[in-house]
């Protein structure tokens, strides 16, 4: 929000890159999802993570078919949807983590929940709750143009998906909808931790500056200090999400998910950040 209160929507993210490209590091945006263990509960989570050194989050919406996901954040959908949590109340959870962090947060989201409400109402409700962009996980690019009109008209930025199989003619499409970002997917397959670090990160960072001056954010198998490290050295972001998650379901309560998020958050600013 700006000092009026307004929201400053997709400037917020756009500043912070411009910020940590100025400082030659990789910004920290973490996952969670919305409403895990509980709406009060998760908007602590968020603000303990950014206390240890989170420059942004992404905020997932649990969503009942969540294609990209892996059994972690799955799970953590499938709680938060028992637990009453519709796309409202993750909104007022992005509201609430805006206001009380000032820091930048993007919705994650799929296509049939932006459908069911309408693409412009949809973009718009995110705007007014301070978000800064839109993650639609099972969006491709050739559909995307309305999704990316309707973000840009609420102020707000819509994110492309590029992996180490994604053609040199598919990455120049994508490069040409001006996205927030380009979400590149570090390992192919459903969200989760991996054992080793990716091998394909810094070719598919060379392809993409290739094409576009936008940032570019790795995400997807990246879950510990030394492999968001290695992301970092390639990227203008790391997202780290079932690292996250995994420590919020294993936790016997809020204090304990409070300390055990926050020692890996701090853990994975120090990697990225090189302290």
């Amino acid at each position: 929000m700006g000092e009026d209160g307004s929201p400053q929507g997709r400037r917020l993210l756009d500043d912070l890159f411009a910020r940590v490209r100025s400082e030659r590091r990789s910004a920290l945006l973490p996952y969670l999802t919305a409403g895990i263990p509980s709406i009060e509960d998760s908007v602590s989570l968020f603000e303990a993570m950014a206390a240890a050194g989170a420059d942004g989050f992404e905020v997932g919406i649990p969503y009942a078919d969540p294609l990209m996901d892996g059994p972690v954040i799955m799970r953590a959908g499938e709680l938060a949807l028992a637990g009453g949590v519709t796309v409202d109340t993750a909104l007022e959870v992005v509201r609430r983590v805006v206001e009380t962090t000032r820091k930048p947060v993007l919705v994650m989201t799929y296509v049939n929940p932006v459908l069911r409400r309408g693409i412009a109402a949809f973009m718009a409700a995110c705007a007014d709750a301070g978000a800064s962009g839109i993650i639609i996980a099972d969006l491709s690019s050739d559909e995307s143009g309305p999704y990316a009109d309707a973000a840009s008209d609420a102020g707000l930025g819509l994110v492309q998906f590029a992996a180490p199989t994604t053609g040199d003619e598919r990455l120049g499409q994508l490069a040409a909808r001006d996205p927030l970002f380009v979400y590149a997917i570090a390992e192919v397959g459903v969200t989760g931790e991996r054992d080793v670090a990716s091998t394909r990160i810094a070719e598919l960072s060379q392809r993409i500056r290739a094409v576009t001056d936008a940032p570019i954010v790795f995400g997807v198998g990246i879950s510990t200090p030394d492999q968001a490290a290695s992301a970092a050295d390639h990227g203008d972001g790391v997202i780290v999400g079932s690292a996250v998650v995994r420590r919020v379901m294993e936790a016997a309560d809020t204090e304990h998910a409070v300390t055990s998020v926050t020692e890996l958050v701090g853990e994975l600013a120090r990697a990225i950040h090189r302290e």
